[in-house]
């Protein structure tokens, strides 16, 4: 497994994904080649063959064609080997109805939990066989120039939620189609008015937005133009 320390020790919004590879449910996988030109999303699970973690690589599964309708590509992580992996995506598929198709990174020695920082230090009793600290639920949404869009950080023992893990990706491909000239607003979801950023004038935003209201000088809210490639 080669893998690269980040410079500062730190990921945050903007940092770059450290690079990695590593054997996974189905073979060896360097990262930045997995992705491509694509989104990515990396979540990580405590432990093989536990119940919250197959709800939701089934439900993952499930909705993996509407995140590939939106160029983007799903990684699955979680401490035990490949071998346990394919018998746990068996597991998978039989109690959700899915069919799992992405990988699931193998790290047993948590080399990827801890450069990704995903080891849980909140709950002591969170360990394996060995006595090692399991994950927790950690979610990146990667760009295709391998920037960290999103960090959500879930404790072990609450699922997440994929529909607001599509939505985040709605919302900030939507943002970078429009030039970053808007943000969303609160539960916003394709259709919804967005918010134009205030870097962008009055007098820019009517012309882009011909549609867009004001609510307060700092709030002003449009619908999105039909035709938007030229923003």
């Amino acid at each position: 497994m080669s893998i690269p320390q980040p410079q500062n020790g730190t990921l945050r919004l903007g940092s770059t994904a450290p690079n990695f590879t590593a054997d996974s449910s189905l073979g060896d996988v360097t990262f930045y080649d997995y992705i491509g030109e694509n989104w990515c999303i990396l979540f990580s699970h405590p432990d093989d063959f536990t119940p919250v973690c197959t709800t939701e690589l089934g439900a993952f599964a499930k909705l993996e064609p509407e995140f590939t309708k939106r160029g983007v590509k799903l990684i699955g992580l979680s401490v035990n080997d490949s071998d346990s992996h394919r018998a746990w995506i068996k597991d998978i598929d039989e109690i959700t109805g899915s069919r799992l198709s992405f990988p699931i990174i193998a790290d047993p020695e948590r080399k990827i939990a801890l450069l990704y920082d995903m080891i849980d230090y909140q709950d002591a009793t969170n360990i394996d066989d060995k006595g090692v600290q399991l994950t927790i639920r950690s979610v990146f949404i990667i760009d295709p120039s391998h920037k960290i869009r999103l960090i959500m950080t879930y404790p072990a023992s609450c699922g997440r939620n994929t529909a607001e893990v599509l939505r985040v990706i709605d919302s900030l491909q939507t943002s970078e189609k429009m030039g970053r000239k808007i943000t969303t607003p609160i539960n916003w979801v394709p259709g919804d008015d967005v918010i134009i950023a205030p870097t962008v004038s009055d007098n820019e935003a009517s012309k882009l937005f011909p549609k867009f209201r004001s609510i307060k000088p700092y709030l002003r809210l449009t619908p999105l133009p039909k035709d938007s490639s030229n923003i």
